[in-house]
């Protein structure tokens, strides 16, 4: 097979999160293997939101692009990240038609579920699979009746031209990969490609036994659970830091207050500050209320020899380690972990060098580039 030709298919998000790392990385994998690749890229942020449910509904923004897009470039391959709602199943299609094979990552349930998270009333949920995504509309979890009728509407009607228009889809971890095949995938054409960090970001040694506060790396919405790490560094008298931002922000301080514990909310921070507060933590919280398929703050703390203290949830086990987890719901537990840390320096140090040593074997760039190469030449 010749050398492929790469043409990365990106819809932004209004509110930036991990996917636009995973895309970040993806790209800086190609340019090190010296894959010939562009990114085609449109931002949630340039519509609002009557054109961005118009371009739900009709499966997309318009496919021109793409389609010229994958002709310009010779492209035999093109990679898609989030493709809602501006590029849409139309655009896979268009991708298709115009030559190039066809792979999607799937961060999350969003093929399946309106919000993408899986998760209903605190924990999970799988009422809406294949085609059905009428619960969605009937429990408007959407909090927006139109959202949830743009959203019901495109999922049910578009997820035939998904399927025919992707070779491959990919997830980072197996546990996602058994869980999009539950919902409706076929597992047969689902490849499981781990996420990735260049060699710059792991540590060489671990510092967590000097680390001074836990941590939380998340956006600030419900099913993320930061208040439960709240409560759990309020048991276990530990200072915790929260980086980012989000809609429960204004709910957590005045939980903070309540609890009279020592936390502080930093709002969104660069990755360079991600750094160096990782750089001085003791432990790193993930306290999920929904199944995280392959979370990069998890993945960033273990590469940088941080204990993880994470709830059982979704590829967090497979990623971590089971033994690094704790039953949704159990405060006690997940206070009783992190106080067992906090008060134990060495057993925070030897944790945190087995993660980088677990990070380094399962996540290094080579091998995510060799996968990736892979899934091009096979798929």
């Amino acid at each position: 097979m010749t050398d492929p030709r790469v043409l990365v298919l990106h819809n932004r998000y209004r509110v930036e999160g991990g996917e636009e790392r995973a895309v970040s990385l993806h790209l800086d994998a190609l340019a090190s293997a010296g894959v010939v690749h562009e990114l085609f890229e449109r931002r949630s942020s340039d519509v609002g939101p009557a054109r961005a449910a118009a371009a739900l509904i009709r499966g997309g923004a318009g496919d021109e692009g793409i389609a010229a897009a994958v002709r310009s470039m010779r492209a035999s391959v093109a990679h898609a990240h989030n493709t809602l709602p501006l590029i849409g199943a139309r655009g896979l299609a268009a991708a298709r038609e115009a030559g190039a094979k066809v792979a999607l990552t799937l961060h999350n349930v969003r093929l399946f579920c309106a919000t993408g998270l899986g998760e209903r009333d605190g924990g999970p949920c799988t009422r809406c699979r294949g085609r059905n995504s009428l619960p969605g509309l009937v429990l408007n979890c959407r909090r927006s009746l139109p959202q949830a009728v743009a959203y019901a509407t495109a999922l049910s009607v578009h997820h035939p031209t998904v399927l025919a228009s992707v070779d491959r889809f990919v997830t980072p971890s197996a546990w996602a990969a058994d869980r999009v095949a539950f919902l409706g995938l076929p597992r047969e054409r689902v490849q499981v490609i781990p996420h990735a960090l260049p060699a710059d970001a792991f540590a060489e040694r671990s510092r967590a036994h000097e680390g001074a506060y836990a941590l939380v790396l998340s956006r600030l919405s419900p099913e993320k659970g930061v208040d439960d790490a709240i409560s759990a560094c309020a048991a276990a008298g530990v200072p915790l830091r929260v980086a980012g931002d989000g809609p429960e922000r204004g709910r957590l301080e005045a939980l903070a207050a309540r609890t009279g514990s020592e936390v502080e909310l930093l709002g969104r921070v660069s990755p360079e500050r991600v750094q160096d507060l990782l750089g001085e933590a003791a432990a790193v919280l993930v306290p999920s209320h929904c199944h995280e398929f392959s979370p990069y703050s998890a993945l960033e703390a273990m590469a940088q020899g941080v204990p993880v203290v994470a709830t059982a949830m979704g590829g967090l086990p497979e990623l971590i380690g089971a033994g690094s987890c704790v039953p949704l719901h159990d405060g006690n537990a997940f206070a009783a972990r992190l106080a067992a840390l906090w008060k134990d320096p060495r057993r925070r140090e030897s944790e945190g060098e087995e993660l980088i040593a677990r990070a380094r074997a399962n996540h290094s760039q080579e091998r995510f580039t060799r996968d990736l190469l892979r899934l091009y030449r096979d798929g």
